[in-house]
């Protein structure tokens, strides 16, 4: 990830990355505009198609969203998540009433929604950086005697 080499320390760009991949793996696993993993899996279904490609992707995409998942709950915690999940709602329904954000449509939530999850699991990804940064203090998790 992009550190700075000096201090060790994560910089916006590595904050960024965090983004830009856990976004990838939001949106290939299911976005509205019908061309993700979920839709394909779908149509695969209908058309009793499902064969191996299938599997394999979804044991991809199962592997990335485990350790996502379990990486963001491990950084953040209960309260961690739902102060985030608060604050990205309130920062959302704040941006519909200035009137930056503007649809009524499922596809347009689904959008807005979709984003406010990757944010939220990037900041999982990113937290203990961040965390060390602001308060000095370094969390650790796990620990093998080395």
């Amino acid at each position: 990830m992009a550190r700075d080499k000096r201090s060790g320390e994560m910089t916006l760009g590595g904050y960024g990355l965090r983004w830009l991949l856990t976004t990838l793996l939001v949106l290939v696993s299911y976005n509205p505009s019908g061309y993700s993993a979920f839709d394909w899996f779908r149509s695969a279904w209908t058309d009793s198609a499902l064969g191996p490609a299938h599997y394999l992707v979804a044991v991809v995409i199962l592997i990335g969203w485990v350790v996502l998942l379990r990486a963001t709950f491990n950084s953040l915690g209960t309260l961690g998540l739902v102060l985030g999940a608060a604050l990205l709602g309130t920062l959302v329904w704040f941006l519909i009433d200035l009137g930056v954000l503007t649809g009524s449509s499922f596809d347009f939530y689904a959008w807005v929604a979709l984003v406010c999850l990757s944010a939220l699991l990037a900041l999982g990804l990113a937290w203990s950086h961040l965390w060390r940064r602001l308060t000095g203090q370094v969390d650790v998790e796990d620990f093998d005697g080395n």
